[in-house]
């Protein structure tokens, strides 16, 4: 054996102690297997020195019944063992099926050629490490293992929260957050899914209008029925009433066949009728009429069909404001208000960004089939800054975005977070030289301003096409048309 010149001394051997100082590795363990019983107690003395949990095997045989016993966030492993091999173990350990041990593996060794050295990593080692060693190289592997089994333990912690804390329910899938906001919401659906009034959503585009009604029609005793949803905002005006309520053959230019409307699909279950503010006047009072009669009548008919349909309807507008300008019917409104559901924005529950960024991150990881990122602290502060104008839709397509890049581009992020928008509307295809926010210590836009701004330059990048900027933006044409009007910059 050369126990005695397969490592090196170091300055860090003995790190110096602080009084009162937890031990920087303490709640760590790892396993060195090394036939030298020298290269055994060096590191022994070393790790133990930084709180390690340490345990050492001279053989992959023993190593292996360490295993089966004990856990061990990281294993230190000889290439060269009587018996077999250390990267002939490794590769049994890494083996796609195998939950022996999940850790990280370092392998090192005196008799190393490239060969050996591709061989390690292909078989999964974290980090090659040549004797003879200084210390401070196998404390800077230790330490990159270390930070990413904590990263691996704080995500699990998360994702368990997400599923036990966010609700336990899969009726609540996708209602994501421990605020007092979100708590209160999911408390509100829990009180008002099993009644069968109308319900009012309102909220900012973007914070998840959508989910929320889904999981009224989840909770509610109509659950085993069709959920329909309608984006009252992306159907032209004068098709509005065929789609709803139907129409029959020879009722305008077009419709050559008898059709049925999305009420008739829903009967028995659930309507959700987006963006309801932008419903047209006539399909604003047969709207009412069915509510008060359950009774539709399909375009061109004379026979009215009965419908039993729970309505959900839900707004980013603010519909009393409509009805004082003429816009919406004052009937109607308060026909739809009898129950009503506020999703408070984003940026009002920052405590839930770090969550729903991590079910964003399992969703998509899983559907793009790319390696998951991790959310270190730095990116959780930057991510946790920015106030999210497009709330939680935003997100979902930033980490999308980010898994498809390899990493969070926090450069994008900027000082407070702010220049997000810059970065999204350059990824909607070169708008990013707007200003969103000033550098340095200059006024903050209002969010009103910022999204004034995005759509702006997303508009001049469509050349004016209003129907392509509608589809960057994720909103309806009639919503683009009715905020560039109310600026005043509309040909």
């Amino acid at each position: 054996m050369t126990a005695d010149t397969s490592f090196v001394a170091s300055p860090l051997a003995q790190p110096p102690a602080v009084a009162g100082a937890p031990a920087p590795w303490a709640g760590y363990s790892v396993l060195v297997v090394d036939d030298e019983e020298g290269m055994r107690a060096f590191l022994q003395r070393a790790l133990t020195a930084r709180g390690c949990t340490f345990a050492a095997a001279g053989s992959a045989e023993e190593g292996m019944a360490r295993v089966a016993r004990q856990h061990f966030d990281v294993l230190i492993l000889d290439v060269s063992l009587p018996g077999k091999s250390g990267i002939e173990w490794l590769k049994e350990l890494k083996a796609p099926g195998n939950p022996a041990f999940a850790g990280d593996v370092i392998l090192i060794t005196a008799f190393a050629d490239m060969e050996t050295a591709i061989d390690a990593l292909r078989a999964g080692a974290a980090d090659f490490i040549l004797k003879p060693f200084r210390l401070d190289q196998m404390v800077n592997a230790l330490r990159r293992s270390f930070e990413r089994t904590r990263l691996a333990r704080e995500n699990f912690v998360l994702r368990r929260e997400l599923r036990e804390r966010a609700d336990v329910s899969d009726a609540l899938d996708g209602m994501i957050g421990t605020s007092a906001a979100m708590r209160e919401l999911t408390a509100l659906i829990h009180r008002v899914a099993p009644l069968p009034s109308t319900v009012l959503i309102q909220g900012e585009s973007g914070v998840g209008k959508e989910v929320a009604a889904r999981a009224l029609h989840n909770l509610s005793p109509r659950a085993s029925g069709p959920f329909v949803p309608v984006n009252c905002g992306a159907i032209a005006a004068d098709l509005i009433e065929s789609e709803l309520f139907g129409h029959v053959k020879g009722a305008f230019t077009g419709a050559k066949d008898n059709r049925n409307g999305l009420f008739y699909y829903a009967h028995g279950g659930t309507i959700f009728l987006d963006e309801i503010g932008e419903l047209p006047p006539a399909a604003q009072t047969k709207l009412l009429r069915v509510l008060e009669e359950r009774m539709v009548r399909p375009v061109g008919s004379e026979r009215e069909l009965p419908v039993d349909v729970r309505v959900i309807a839900a707004t980013n507008q603010d519909l009393a404001a409509e009805v004082n300008a003429g816009r919406f019917r004052a009937d109607l409104f308060y026909r739809l208000e009898v129950l009503t559901l506020n999703i408070a924005p984003l940026r009002n529950r920052v405590s839930d960004i770090r969550l729903l960024t991590e079910h964003f991150l399992a969703y998509y990881t899983l559907q793009l089939g790319l390696p998951r990122l991790d959310v270190t602290p730095a990116v959780a502060e930057a991510l946790e800054a920015y106030p999210w104008p497009g709330n939680v839709r935003e997100l979902k397509n930033f980490v999308q975005r980010s898994l498809i890049l390899g990493a969070f581009p926090l450069n994008t992020l900027g000082g407070a977070g702010h220049a997000l928008q810059r970065g999204a509307a350059a990824a909607a295809g070169g708008a990013g030289e707007q200003e969103v926010a000033p550098a340095g210590d200059g006024p903050v836009p209002t969010l009103a301003e910022v999204e004034k701004r995005h759509i702006l330059a997303v508009l001049e990048r469509c050349a004016g096409n209003k129907s392509q900027a509608a589809r960057l933006l994720e909103v309806s044409r009639k919503t683009l048309e009715r905020k560039c009007a109310a600026w005043g910059v509309w040909p």
